[in-house]
């Protein structure tokens, strides 16, 4: 249990932090999943439309430091690769 003042605030900041992270996190596995759903489809077309809604998603939550930058290149690189490889 915390004991100063300061870290009985500290503990209140982690919850609603925890809180934050854990809604953006789910954010971007949703747009993941969709983009994948799309791909599965097999419409190139909205595929993309797709792709650009999710990149932004995945840099903004990147930015925020809620996933590593490495960790989002490897996403958005892969997610291309796949729609690249749509016939």
């Amino acid at each position: 249990m915390a004991n100063s003042a300061q870290a009985r605030k500290r503990a209140r900041q982690i919850i609603t932090r925890r809180e934050h992270n854990f809604s953006a996190r789910s954010k971007l596995r949703t747009a993941i999943k969709q983009i994948r759903k799309t791909i599965e489809a097999g419409d190139k077309g909205e595929a993309r439309a797709v792709f650009d809604k999710t990149v932004s998603v995945i840099d903004t939550i990147a930015e925020k430091g809620i996933i590593h930058k490495n960790k989002a290149a490897r996403h958005k690189s892969r997610l291309s690769a796949a729609i690249k490889t749509m016939a």
